[in-house]
């Protein structure tokens, strides 16, 4: 990972324009080509970014980052504080808490309960960046991708945003579709899913639990 500190001016050009002025920023370069531009504010989430894959051109005082949908992404450099590399590593990736470990368990085991004629294809079907919790076949033959919450939120829109994206570019799963599934899904992360394509599906995780408990006293 390259971690940059620098003051500097951002122009974004795509599905629309954006500018930020000159300001000292944080610049990201994750080893997947990933760009994200991060201010001291805001919490987690960057000013801008470019999700890989991507190509970088860069000069002194300028970069400009490009994507095979014709985004660019201009950084222009007007002074560099810090330029630092950093080899992480291989991630062990996320480890669920116990809530959410056993709903992704429940709803593999019964897909439908999220769409009708929903059937699991694998659990945890891995990608270039990370592991899609469910992939499944429609009742119309299309590929489903599911992310799985215990409280939906607006990071688990844009993590499900980018596994389908990625999905999406294998011929032998595209099309690809996103299902967003949670206990409680808040309402920003409901407009978002809407404006992603998205479809948002709460889900009774004690009643899942009673079908489960029905279904062991049976054996």
């Amino acid at each position: 990972m390259r971690l940059v500190i620098a003051e500097c001016t951002v122009d974004y050009e795509g599905r629309l324009t954006a500018h930020l002025p000159r300001a000292q920023r944080l610049l990201m370069v994750k080893a997947d080509g990933c760009v994200a531009i991060h201010s001291d504010g805001g919490a987690y989430k960057p000013l801008n970014w470019m999700n890989a894959p991507n190509s970088v051109f860069e000069t002194e005082s300028k970069w400009v980052v490009v994507n095979p949908k014709g985004e660019k992404l201009t950084i222009t450099l007007h002074e560099v504080i810090s330029d630092t590399e950093h080899a992480l590593g291989e991630d062990p990736g996320l480890i669920k808490d116990g809530v959410e470990a056993h709903l992704q368990e429940l709803l593999a085991a019964r897909p439908w309960v999220i769409e009708d004629g929903l059937e699991l294809i694998r659990r945890e079907y891995q990608t270039d960046i990370g592991p899609v919790d469910l992939l499944c076949k429609s009742e119309a033959g299309e590929t489903v991708a599911v992310e799985i919450k215990r409280r939906g939120e607006i990071d688990g829109v844009e993590q499900l945003a980018r596994y389908v994206e990625r999905l999406d570019n294998d011929p032998r799963l595209a099309p690809v579709r996103g299902v967003f599934a949670a206990q409680l899904i808040k309402p920003q992360a409901k407009t978002l899913a809407e404006s992603r394509g998205i479809i948002c599906v709460e889900v009774d995780y004690d009643g899942l639990r009673e079908i489960e408990s029905r279904e062991l006293r049976l054996f």
